[in-house]
């Protein structure tokens, strides 16, 4: 079920209006309405082949919780020392083995043909595997090094809570379950209602109206991409830069919109990470939770920054191809990831230097590389990149080609011929500005939506241009594009 669907506006209002009505008489019963509708949205998008994996892979996270957290007494004697020693090694043969069933999950489902050169694959994929994985291992961590203990019934909606099943954020467990308890769940406050709306709609202008047609032009010039010139490569380079963003963005600004209007509160995900000075700070901005994941489930078990330079950069190397490999099982996701790797290693190495660089060439650099580097996140092979970026310097300088915008603002156009004969005509050859300088005013603006939701009061002038962007949005529904991210 597509979050830019009129049968996911449907479901969202039923949902809310159901378990927040159950909630006033009965909040127990409210949260199980919440895992029944959680199940109903994953059979939906998912099936029940994949609600089947993921449900055998809670099974294996609660009886691992169950096990690690579980005191044990035992009678002090001549082997006191013995069995305590044996339980810690239990409890990390539990850890072990609910983790590499996890890890072995994801590998079979997901890189099986990649691993075997094609020769054997599954041919599906659960939806949001890949998300599920990283939460359960967060989860297993947890319990492991912290303690963390959890009521079995809250787990079901831990795992299918539906604005984060498909493509996230990455829910850490101490940032989700004892949201559970707190009063405001189930029971939104006026606040929690008007933030979650307000960030529902700028999530679907951000998908519907940019990142979508931000796409279609993408399409367009990928399709030719050994014949581009050099204004028409970076224009399809800068335009996947921008729909990555908006479109992912855009899907966790409805997230957090749905789940305020349950009055819970997922973390930031995103905080304009395309006005980032250095590869390291983009990390911090872009992705966060994922970022979060890594550094406190790999980099740091792996020794971190604590055992000399060259362990340091070894480790930051091997956290990045991980979350190349977790992206996409292909070699263009191991070099991108491989590639900021590198970047962050260099930027150690340059130094407090770097830092006496001008703020405006910092972030020139750093914005042009993470632009080239997404060329091999979006290219389905290696030559097809090579192809893009040898256009993107050598391809000549004739001004985009008409097929390039071909099907681009396409109902816009048709509606505006029917209605305004004339406008159209008008609106046609500005579509190509109107498009950049909306992404980038969006990707750059110093407030986002994450930042607002808060802050957010209905003004006149504010909520009425809102109103009439998200009602753009609304009428543009297709039913027929999804959330990049939905097939990491």
């Amino acid at each position: 079920m597509n979050f830019q669907s009129f049968g996911f506006l449907a479901f969202l209002a039923l949902t809310a209006s159901v378990c927040c009505a159950a909630a006033r008489r009965n909040r127990s019963i409210a949260a199980k309405l919440l895992s029944l509708a959680c199940l109903v949205f994953y059979i939906a998008g998912g099936g029940w082949a994949g609600l089947l994996v993921l449900a055998a892979g809670t099974a294996v996270s609660a009886a691992a919780v169950h096990f690690l957290c579980t005191e044990r007494s035992v009678s002090a004697g001549r082997g006191g020392s013995a069995v305590s020693a044996r339980t810690a090694v239990q409890r990390r043969r539990c850890l072990f083995l609910a983790a590499a069933w996890h890890i072995g999950v994801l590998a079979v489902f997901k890189y099986s043909g990649f691993l075997t050169g094609e020769r054997l694959s599954i041919g599906w994929v659960p939806l949001g595997l890949s998300f599920f994985t990283f939460q359960q291992l967060w989860l297993l961590k947890e319990a492991y090094t912290a303690g963390f203990r959890l009521c079995p019934g809250d787990l079901p909606l831990y795992v299918f809570f539906f604005p984060t099943v498909v493509s996230g954020p990455i829910l850490k467990p101490q940032a989700f379950f004892p949201q559970l308890q707190e009063d405001s769940f189930l029971r939104p406050s006026g606040q929690d209602l008007a933030a979650g709306l307000y960030a529902l709609c700028c999530g679907m202008v951000k998908k519907v109206l940019l990142a979508d047609n931000l796409g279609i032009l993408v399409n367009n010039g990928w399709q030719q991409a050994a014949g581009l010139s050099v204004p028409t490569a970076w224009l399809v380079i800068l335009g996947y830069t921008l729909q990555l963003y908006l479109d992912f963005s855009g899907y966790c600004d409805i997230a957090a919109g749905a789940a305020r209007l349950f009055g819970v509160r997922l973390p930031v995900n995103f905080d304009s990470p395309y006005r980032s000075l250095s590869v390291g700070e983009f990390w911090k901005r872009w992705h966060i939770t994922l970022t979060s994941f890594l550094r406190e489930c790999l980099y740091i078990p792996l020794g971190g920054s604590h055992r000399g330079s060259a362990r340091t950069y070894a480790n930051i190397i091997l956290v990045f191809l991980v979350s190349g490999l977790w992206h996409g099982a292909g070699w263009t996701f191991l070099l991108w990831g491989g590639l900021h790797g590198l970047a962050q290693v260099l930027e150690r190495v340059w130094g407090p230097s770097r830092e006496r660089l001008p703020r405006s060439l910092r972030w020139a650099l750093t914005f042009l590389f993470v632009n080239l580097a997404w060329v091999f996140f979006r290219a389905p092979t290696l030559s097809a990149a090579g192809d893009v970026l040898s256009a993107a310097l050598t391809g000549g300088w004739s001004g985009p080609e008409a097929w390039l915008m071909e099907g681009l603002f396409e109902k816009e156009i048709a509606a505006l011929a029917r209605l305004i004969p004339q406008a159209w005509r008008f609106f046609t050859p500005g579509r190509l500005l109107l498009l950049y300088g909306g992404a980038l005013t969006a990707v750059l603006w110093p407030r986002n939506t994450a930042g607002e939701m808060d802050r957010f009061r209905p003004g006149l002038l504010r909520g009425a241009a809102l109103a009439a962007l998200t009602a753009w949005a609304i009428l543009s529904f297709t039913g027929v594009t999804t959330f990049i991210y939905s097939n990491f």
